[in-house]
């Protein structure tokens, strides 16, 4: 897979962006660089009573229009780059949902793989101390990422509030629902992207029914999307993770295969024909949803991928360069910002019931989440429409607009 630099991918994107929206050229000077980025040496006694320092990162790209909310990551292949742009598709995705958040980002280089739970609870909490100084329910809320979930989540919560005196639930989203976590986090980010894609199946007047789906990256966004757009009449033809792909042009049994995954770990396994992983991209679906890393789909395998539509699950999966051979194919993407936003949606519903000291039924949960996707996806295809762009740019537009009126209000300080 070709190397690219997503921090290259989000200045492209931006550049982009303002060109087409006209912006002002101070707003532009101002919102092309991260607020503050905060590195961090976290030390650990590991389990055989050695010393290891890992690195960790914060980035509070903007906040504008409020606290700053984003994901903390354990992978090794984590940077000071990577979470910046990563904070940067935060602040654009809040403004694009009107969430009052700005966007920010963290993580730590490491293999969580390698780590015992006890050295996983040690690196979590020692990097919660390290980042205390930018950390608070009302400065910035962070949540699971790739490879962290619900016990990381606990386990910061849990040091910021030793450290306070106080047990504070708003300091971080995605805990576990008996700590104050909301019901309906986890299937959010992926029962948003197939509600986005009901969306788009219905504005271009197609029957969800006839809809083929192929879904690269079967975690938690994966098969949640999986089970939701089987539910909706979709056929999930095809699905991928770490060890491959497997096709069934029947379409699989997604119950059966979420329940394989959840007890094996991997969809290997289960009954279909096997594939190479990277061969699901070329695969003759009507949708595609890729759900795993960044910068899956690019220049080179770009021109063979024959879905219609795309559906971005996953945190910029597509390159720059991929998306211009994607247009000029007419392949209709659905850009990140909107596909995946679900989940902070949920997010920040999760800190306002903590706010509130009360807890929503999940169908009002649902409800809310589906109304708010329905809406924004609406007004992106009608600027898509009013621009003549793609759904990325106006994506784009209106969340840049946004925050921009935002920053014409409140002036630059002092």
């Amino acid at each position: 897979m070709p190397q690219t630099s997503i921090g290259d991918m989000t200045r492209q994107q931006l550049n982009r962006a303002a060109q087409t929206a006209d912006l002002d050229p101070d707003f532009l000077a101002i919102i092309a660089h991260p607020k503050r980025v905060l590195r961090v040496s976290v030390p650990i006694e590991m389990d055989d009573g050695t010393v290891q320092v890992f690195t960790g990162y914060r980035c509070h790209y903007n906040a504008l229009r409020g606290p700053v909310k984003g994901g903390v990551r354990f992978h090794p292949d984590v940077t000071e780059d990577e979470v910046i742009a990563l904070a940067a598709w935060m602040t654009w995705k809040c403004s694009l949902i009107d969430l009052p958040y700005g966007g920010a980002k963290g993580g730590i280089a490491c293999d969580p793989d390698a780590l015992s739970e006890r050295e996983l609870r040690h690196l979590t909490r020692r990097y919660t101390t390290e980042i205390m100084p930018i950390l608070g329910p009302d400065i910035d809320i962070p949540a699971p990422d790739v490879y962290t979930n619900a016990r990381n989540m606990a386990w910061i919560m849990d040091t910021y509030s030793m450290l306070t005196g106080h047990t504070e639930p708003g300091v971080v989203t995605g805990k576990p629902e008996i700590l104050g976590g909301s019901l309906g986090r986890k299937e959010a980010t992926g029962r948003g992207a197939a509600i986005i894609a009901r969306e788009l199946v219905q504005a271009l007047k197609l029957d969800m029914k006839d809809v083929t789906v192929a879904i690269q990256g079967f975690g938690n966004v994966g098969s949640y999307a999986a089970c939701t757009l089987a539910g909706m009449g979709a056929r999930v033809v095809a699905v991928s993770d770490k060890t491959g792909a497997i096709t069934d042009e029947n379409g699989f049994p997604v119950e059966d295969l979420c329940a394989h995954v959840e007890e094996s770990g991997t969809i290997d396994g289960f009954p279909g024909a096997r594939l190479p992983g990277e061969e699901l991209f070329s695969l003759d679906v009507d949708l595609l949803v890729p759900a795993a890393l960044e910068c899956q789909i690019h220049k080179n395998n770009a021109p063979h991928v024959r879905a219609k539509m795309i559906v971005e699950g996953a945190n910029g999966p597509i390159t720059p360069e991929a998306d211009h051979i994607l247009e000029e194919k007419g392949t209709i993407v659905v850009p990140d910002i909107l596909a995946n936003a679900g989940g902070v949606i949920v997010s920040y519903f999760e800190w306002v019931q903590a706010r509130q000291g009360m807890a929503w039924p999940l169908e009002d949960i649902r409800a809310r989440m589906e109304g708010r996707l329905k809406t924004t996806f609406w007004e992106v295809w009608d600027e898509a429409a009013t621009c003549k762009t793609c759904l990325r740019m106006a994506a784009y537009i209106l969340a840049l607009k946004r925050i921009e009126q935002t920053y014409m209000f409140r002036g630059l300080f002092p």
